[in-house]
């Protein structure tokens, strides 16, 4: 059943990814209009995450950034078919790295953790590989379906990158320590873990919630220059990338000092432009539920 599902679409996956960005996007609208107004994914979850974490906004505000949202997630996910047939050219032009210069300059002495967040579009980041010397190691949910799973760890490392999921990335990060491997890391970090797994809350956009500090522990264990990616859209299928600098010297920090660090990085975009974080996701689903401590729900 796997390989049929896999046989039927990847045409149709294909044919999307070649179409001229033009139409590409007239697709995307096509895409928004299905997922909004007639399928209705996860409306109800993406106007109570954004009603929770900005109360005294009115509805109206609230229900205009839910489309917007709507919108940029229909063309993130198509990007990334996208970049099935995207030259490098044109995907140097569409996803800019502001300061590689930062990352060239650290991967010289350290190797690196990237914290990144489920903001803006994280899949044109690929093309980091082509300006590091470093191998970039980047995590990943496996899917269930093997054929799929496949095409989108050769997506993502079509610039030859590798792609570990969730159950690799500790052997694999602590292996390339012993070994002496230049890398760098790439962790998207901001989402929620299972309550039982956390042992760190914190107040992400005023709410305590569970955090995951599996990328700030690798980094102290095997001293791990950090920092956060931080990518805008600046319109349409057009992205800025900037490194900002978490921690050079991760044991020099406090437990769980370099993920708060990180996740204020995360809200300062969240509250600039909310409409680009990926809202369907129920991070905030373990708010009250802190039991070091009387939480307030909001």
């Amino acid at each position: 059943m796997h390989l049929l599902i896999y046989i039927l679409f990847f045409p149709i996956l294909w044919v999307i990814s070649i179409l001229p960005f033009r139409i590409f996007y007239l697709f995307s609208d096509l895409v928004y209009i299905l997922v909004y107004y007639i399928i209705g994914y996860r409306k109800k979850v993406v106007y109570d995450n954004l009603k929770l974490v900005f109360p005294d906004k009115p509805e109206k505000e609230l229900l205009a950034i839910r489309k917007k949202f709507y919108k940029h997630m229909c063309d993130m996910f198509l990007e990334m078919i996208k970049t099935m047939s995207m030259s490098e050219k044109e995907m140097r032009k569409r996803f800019q790295i502001t300061n590689i210069d930062y990352v060239q300059e650290l991967e010289k002495r350290k190797n690196i953790m990237v914290m990144a967040s489920h903001y803006a579009s994280w899949e044109w980041g690929i093309i980091l590989q082509k300006d590091i010397k470093a191998t970039a190691f980047g995590v990943y949910k496996k899917l269930k379906n093997p054929y799929f799973d496949k095409l989108v760890r050769d997506i993502r490392a079509k610039y030859n990158s590798v792609l570990i999921n969730t159950k690799e990335t500790i052997p694999t990060v602590l292996g390339n320590h012993r070994n002496g491997v230049k890398a760098l890391y790439g962790f998207v970090s901001d989402q929620s873990p299972k309550l039982g797994k956390s042992n760190h809350w914190v107040d992400f956009m005023n709410i305590n919630v569970p955090a995951y500090t599996g990328a700030e522990m690798l980094s102290k264990k095997c001293d791990l220059a950090v920092c956060y990616f931080k990518i805008e859209k600046l319109k349409r299928g057009y992205y800025k990338a900037t490194y900002v600098p978490l921690a050079e010297n991760p044991k020099d920090f406090s437990n769980f000092e370099i993920t708060d660090l990180f996740l204020k990085e995360v809200e300062k975009q969240l509250y600039e432009a909310p409409e680009y974080y990926l809202w369907t996701h129920k991070r905030w689903k373990h708010r009250g539920q802190n039991p070091n401590q009387q939480v307030k729900t909001a």
